[in-house]
């Protein structure tokens, strides 16, 4: 926070008309006063300054001399100057004020304007305490300087009566710019709160997008990769065996192209709104593994749940997704290599599902990899309640294997 975000902030403990002071603002110079002050200072200087002319014109009627009426006017004018001050030095012009007031009656008004101010900038303990030593002097002018017009008992309650006023006035200003002070700082706290909620949505989406990228093109983009080198490296292949890779390189490319534009209007589309593409469940798991014999890898699954639809859709698609990212890895680093997808489980106990490939035939080319695919079935096993593993096998081979759970 900083002046020029906040105006109306002003020094210290004493919560004035802008605030409470910033740390760092001490010795710094203070800011200028406002219309709003200037017209509020004003006012209160007249104020007092009627009271003086009343206060002289009582003193005139109850026969005072005229050396004690122009020692009133005087210092009743100089009290009502130093409310100019009051700003400045509040707790200091009030125990003044407050002390004239002993001898001079005509300094009655500036002595509430200084405590009303004293009570909105300073904290109870000391505007109870001037307060008091404004009362037993107010007490004291009444016993030595008493009012002809008005009877003893009804100066001193009307004196306990301005003063509890001037004070009560005064500390529920202060009160209520606390409570403003307040609210902006919840209202700021709160949109720095939103601001960081929407930084962390906006991170998770894109977590789930990449993952969810990820998942969906690696696969189609892999076999794409394998064909094109099959093609590269056997350029005398039999004509029927080059249609077939063409083929399998056209279809992936669409089905790659189909997947893009899904992922694309997921991120068009409002908030919920996942497209309109089916999403992968493990009754389409059979379609995926038919998909991989088709583009020439030799994979068999085994699946031992009666009723694949009886799975909900979020640890179907899970369980799916876990499949797919294991027969791309085994398609890519193990060229040539049988694959089985094993799957088993029931409500309550969990569904377990396992992709385990043997040791590549011959000398493997080593194909590039981020690792970013494991990583990313860890995240989705830990965010469905599961676990994940993978490493290598005893026969040379790997294995990926997850466990989800199954509410009944």
């Amino acid at each position: 926070m900083t002046r020029t975000e906040y105006p109306w902030l002003l020094p210290s403990e004493m919560i004035g008309p802008r605030g409470p002071e910033l740390p760092g603002d001490r010795g710094r110079a203070r800011p200028r006063r406002t219309v709003r002050d200037w017209t509020t200072d004003s006012l209160m200087f007249l104020f007092a300054v009627m009271i003086v002319l009343v206060t002289v014109e009582s003193g005139q009627r109850a026969g005072n001399t005229d050396a004690v009426v122009f020692f009133d006017v005087v210092v009743g004018l100089l009290a009502c100057c130093a409310l100019w001050a009051r700003r400045r030095w509040p707790m200091g012009v009030a125990v003044g004020l407050a002390l004239l007031n002993a001898v001079a009656p005509a300094t009655g008004g500036a002595g509430l304007v200084a405590l009303f101010g004293l009570a909105v900038h300073r904290a109870y303990r000391p505007v109870a305490a001037v307060a008091a030593l404004m009362t037993g002097c107010g007490v004291v002018v009444a016993f030595f300087r008493p009012d002809p017009s008005e009877s003893l008992i009804t100066a001193l309650v009307a004196t306990v009566v301005l003063i509890l006023l001037a004070t009560g006035w005064g500390m529920l200003v202060r009160a209520r710019r606390q409570l403003v002070v307040a609210l902006r700082e919840r209202a700021l706290r709160a949109e720095a709160e939103a601001g960081l909620r929407a930084e962390q949505a906006q991170r998770l989406a894109r977590e789930a997008i990449a993952r969810e990228m990820h998942d969906v093109l690696a696969h189609r983009l892999t076999l794409l990769s394998v064909h094109a080198g099959a093609l590269e490296f056997r350029p005398d292949a039999p004509a029927p065996e080059v249609a077939r890779a063409a083929g399998v390189i056209r279809d992936s490319a669409h089905e790659a192209l189909q997947d893009l534009r899904m992922i694309i209007g997921v991120l068009r589309a409002p908030d919920g709104d996942e497209g309109d593409r089916p999403q992968p469940t493990l009754a389409t798991l059979d379609a995926l593994v038919d998909e991989v014999r088709q583009a020439g890898m030799d994979v068999t699954l085994d699946s031992r749940i009666a009723d694949p639809a009886a799975v909900t859709a979020a640890t179907g698609r899970t369980a799916y997704r876990v499949a797919q990212e294991g027969l791309t890895n085994a398609r890519k680093h193990a060229p040539g290599a049988r694959a089985a997808v094993e799957v088993s489980g029931g409500p309550g106990d969990g569904l377990t599902i396992e992709v385990r490939n043997a040791a590549p035939p011959g000398v493997v080319t080593e194909v590039p990899g981020s690792g970013q695919g494991l990583i990313g079935l860890t995240e989705r096993a830990a965010l469905a309640g599961g676990r994940f593993e993978h490493g290598p096998t005893g026969d040379g081979g790997f294995a990926v294997r997850a466990w989800l759970p199954w509410t009944p």
